[in-house]
């Protein structure tokens, strides 16, 4: 069920999905972008958001998935919630403001 829900995410894919990622050193936030021509202009802006420490671009490891995905890490003094959030809203009107100029 789970890989056909992927697939799914794949086919219908709205512009961006976030996902909070835990490795054994730190929580990090994962992006992956419809658009992955996106990732390098998205990364410099991202990396202006408070209580982000840095932003990468990396190849995405695993099946189903976009070939990159923009990784976002925080400060040791912020909540991953918290920068999932600004984050979230961050890009919602980023590809809202995309969409509005290419209409």
């Amino acid at each position: 069920m789970a890989l056909f829900v992927n697939f799914l995410n794949l086919i219908i894919m709205l512009p961006y999905r976030t996902e909070i990622r835990n490795s054994p050193r730190e929580q990090t936030l994962k992006i992956y972008l419809k658009d992955i021509s996106l990732d390098q202009e998205l990364k410099n802006i991202l990396e202006t958001i408070a209580g982000v420490r840095l932003v990468e671009v990396q190849e995405s490891i695993g099946r189903n998935r976009v070939e990159e995905n923009v990784t976002v890490f925080r400060k040791e003094d912020t909540s991953i919630n918290v920068l999932k959030e600004k984050v979230d809203t961050f890009l919602d009107k980023y590809f809202k403001k995309v969409n509005n100029e290419l209409s």
